[in-house]
């Protein structure tokens, strides 16, 4: 449906003639608007606007684009609000991205609404914490479960908490019966991607006990990293993933860090007042 929000977007910048006063009304970035017009210009194949020093206007490619828009984009809100009404339940297209470590809950989640409202679309993505939030930023995904990012959350932006999850030491079976801090001080240390914000927790974690690990690999997969700690190649820090049967499994050995600062905590952000926001709480009740 992106084009259908580049469309909104193009309607929006022909009302106020610039794109800073665009993207303020749309929560998005003036750069985010930019691309999107842009695109269409590209999809259509004509600039739309004449750029000038006074902003921008319609050009006569532009004015003839903007009733056929105004018309599509009417249409579309009728075929949503006539299949609002219908008993089938939850209705439209969302995009929705998540960090690869809550996938898994995200896609039983959406999996369980699917069952239940068969006229529900809603297309999953993966990346990083910060990747995806540009891409809620900027159009592309209407809503994304992220690791909380350090700092304030962009004023376009609403950051809901939906669980939390402890670090902890994962270690081997021939760990058995040593301590926490002797398995991180001695033993081969895998880390977890520096460049995330699991990374820096994990960091943080380490400076505040004092303890210098013996650096062995840097991985950006938790699932790499849990199996090779299964073959006891070495010991991890690591949130406890939501949904994990780690406590079960007797290869492995988990160690509680027992501190309120360090905890994961894993959030669905979302632009301010957008139209989907039905869609999406009911993807955050399923996966909180």
């Amino acid at each position: 449906m992106s084009s259908l929000r580049f469309l909104r977007s193009f309607l929006m910048v022909a009302e106020c003639g610039s794109l800073v006063a665009a993207a303020d009304r749309l929560g998005l970035t003036q750069a985010a608007v930019s691309l999107q017009m842009r695109s269409l210009e590209r999809e259509f194949g004509w600039p739309l606007f004449d750029r000038g020093g006074r902003g921008l206007t319609l050009n006569v490619w532009g004015r003839r684009l903007r009733p056929q828009a105004e018309r599509l984009l009417g249409l579309y809100e009728e075929m949503r609000a006539d299949f609002a009404g219908n008993e089938d339940g939850l209705v439209g297209e969302v995009a929705v991205g998540a960090v690869v470590s809550a996938m898994g809950a995200l896609a039983r989640a959406v999996a369980e609404l699917k069952r239940d409202h068969p006229r529900l679309e809603v297309r999953l993505v993966t990346g990083k914490s910060g990747e995806l939030v540009e891409q809620v930023v900027d159009g592309r995904l209407d809503a994304a479960i992220t690791v909380e990012l350090p700092g304030r959350t962009p004023a376009r932006l609403d950051w809901t908490p939906l669980y939390a999850e402890p670090l902890v030491l994962l270690a081997g079976r021939a760990a058995a019966g040593r301590s926490l801090e002797d398995l991180l001080r001695h033993e081969p240390f895998l880390r977890f991607d520096r460049a995330t914000p699991t990374g820096l927790l994990i960091d943080r974690a380490l400076v505040a006990r004092k303890i210098e690990v013996k650096e062995f690999l840097d991985l950006n997969s938790i699932e790499t990293i849990v199996e090779l700690v299964r073959q006891d190649v070495g010991v991890s820090l690591l949130p406890l993933l939501k949904g994990t049967n780690w406590q079960r499994d007797a290869r492995l050995r988990l160690i509680a860090l027992n501190r309120d600062e360090d905890i994961r905590t894993i959030g669905l952000i979302e632009r301010h007042g957008q139209g989907q926001s039905t869609l999406v709480q009911a993807i955050r009740g399923a996966i909180g």
